[in-house]
C-alpha cells in the first residue's frame, strides 16, 4: 500500500511530466491524430506503464488510489494520451494480474511493465457495444489451439499494440478471453475511427481472419470464464475514466480561471462578476466530489484484488459506476461553463477549452454510455434490497 506522502510525490511527478512532456505536444498530436512513440517511451521511464503490475515482473506495484492519482494528471495533460495508458495499465495488466496463469504472467508482463509492449483491449463490435454478452467473434478448437475470426471495434491503441486481449464467444453460452500477438497471421488492422474528440487516441477496427493460437493464449487456462473476466475489467476501466474525467474537468476549470483573471468587461475582470464566481465554485464542487467518489472506487478495486468482495451499493460494481457516471458528467458540465466563460474565443480553436468539452464527453460513453452506468446503478441497488 502506497503511503499518503508517497503519494503525492507520485502525483507531483506526473503533473510535472504532464506539464512538460504532454502539454507543449497536444495542439500537435491533435492535428497529426497520433501521439508520439517518444512519449510512450517516457511513460516507461517513469514507470507508469507498470504501475498496476507487482514489482516481481518489473512494475510499481501502486495501489488503485495512487493508479487513479497519476492517471488524473496524465489526463490534465492530455486525454487522449491517458486513454491509452489506462487501457494499457486498467483493461489489460490488472486483468492478467487477476486472471492470468503463472506463465501468461511471466511472459507478459514484464514487457508491459517496461513499455516494450503496448496493450490493447478488444471486447465491442460493429453490433455489440454496451452489452458484451451479445459479442458474435468466434473462437473455435483447432487441435490443441483456437482459432478467431470476427471484427472488433473501437479498439484503443489497437494499431500500436504488441498485446491485445480479444473476447471471442467459444459455445453458445460461453465467452473467453485470448492473448493475442498483433503480429499472428490473420489479425489485421482495419479503418481509424475519426472522432470528436480524443482525436489523438489510436482507436481502430480489428478483423480477425483465422488467427490461430496456441492453447497458452486462453487467458487464466479456464474455459467459460471470458464474461466474467470482461465485467472485472469494466470495473476497473470505468474507476479509470472517472480519473480522467476528473483531469479532463480540471484543466478546463484552470483555464477559465486564468481568463477570469485577465479578461476584462465594463471595466472590471470577469472574476470580479458574481455570476462567474458562481460558476467556478460550482466546478470546484463537482469535481471535488467527483475525485472523492473515484477515490472510493479505487479502494473497492484494492478490496476486490484482496479477495474481500461486496455487492450492493459498496460493491466495485455500483462504486465504479457512480464514480465513472458522475466524473464524466462533471466534466462535460465543467468544460461547457468553461466555454461560456471564455465567450466567443472559448468557440474557437486557437484556444483549449473547445478541446477539452469533445475530450470530456468522450467519457460520458467509453467503458459504457451514462444510461447504463444508471441502470447498473439501479440494478445493483435492487439486487441489495431484494437479498437484504
Amino acid at each position: 500500500m502506497t503511503s499518503t506522502g508517497e503519494r503525492l510525490e507520485l502525483r507531483n511527478l506526473a503533473r510535472t511530466f504532464a506539464e512538460g512532456e504532454i502539454r507543449p505536444r497536444v495542439s500537435s498530436w491533435e492535428r497529426a491524430g497520433v501521439i508520439d512513440d517518444s512519449a510512450f517511451g517516457k511513460l516507461a521511464e517513469l514507470g507508469f506503464l507498470g504501475m498496476r503490475i507487482p514489482e516481481a515482473y518489473g512494475g510499481l506495484a501502486f495501489d488503485a488510489a495512487t493508479y487513479v492519482t497519476v492517471l488524473e494528471e496524465l489526463a490534465w495533460g492530455d486525454g487522449a494520451l491517458a486513454l491509452s495508458v489506462a487501457i494499457h495499465c486498467g483493461g489489460v495488466s490488472s486483468m492478467i494480474v487477476a486472471r492470468g496463469t503463472e506463465a501468461q504472467r511471466r511472459m507478459w508482463l514484464p514487457k508491459l511493465a517496461s513499455g516494450e509492449r503496448l496493450a490493447a483491449f478488444a471486447l465491442s463490435e460493429p453490433d455489440a457495444g454496451s452489452d458484451p454478452a451479445s459479442i458474435q467473434t468466434r473462437a473455435d478448437r483447432r487441435g490443441d489451439g483456437w482459432v478467431l475470426n470476427g471484427v472488433k471495434r473501437w479498439v484503443t491503441n489497437g494499431a500500436r499494440a504488441g498485446l491485445v486481449i480479444v473476447f471471442a464467444r467459444t459455445g453458445p453460452d460461453a465467452i473467453d478471453a485470448f492473448l493475442v500477438d498483433p503480429a499472428t497471421p490473420g489479425y489485421r488492422v482495419g479503418r481509424r475511427e475519426k472522432t470528436l474528440g480524443l482525436r489523438a487516441s489510436e482507436t481502430v477496427t480489428v478483423h480477425l481472419d483465422d488467427v490461430g493460437l496456441g492453447s497458452d493464449a486462453l487467458l487464466g487456462g479456464e474455459e467459460g470464464a471470458g464474461l466474467r473476466h470482461a465485467l472485472e475489467a469494466l470495473d476497473v476501466g470505468r474507476v479509470g475514466v472517472a480519473a480522467q474525467a476528473v483531469g479532463i474537468g480540471r484543466a478546463a476549470m484552470e483555464h477559465a480561471m486564468a481568463y477570469a483573471l485577465e479578461r476584462r468587461q465594463f471595466g472590471q475582470r470577469l472574476a470580479d462578476f458574481g455570476a462567474t464566481r458562481a460558476k467556478m465554485a460550482e466546478m470546484h464542487r463537482r469535481l471535488e466530489a467527483a475525485r472523492a467518489l473515484a477515490l472510493r472506487a479505487a479502494e473497492a478495486v484494492d478490496d476486490a484484488g484482496n479477495g474481500v468482495t461486496r455487492t450492493g451499493p459498496d460493491g466495485l460494481t455500483a462504486r465504479a459506476a457512480v464514480a465513472k457516471l458522475s466524473a464524466s458528467e462533471a466534466a462535460t458540465w465543467v468544460a461547457d461553463e468553461a466555454i461560456q466563460i471564455f465567450g466567443g474565443y472559448g468557440y474557437m480553436k486557437e484556444y483549449p477549452v473547445e478541446k477539452l468539452l469533445r475530450d470530456a464527453k468522450g467519457t460520458e460513453i467509453y467503458e459504457g454510455t451514462n444510461e447504463i452506468m444508471r441502470h447498473v446503478i439501479a440494478r445493483e441497488l435492487l439486487r441489495a434490497t431484494r437479498d437484504a
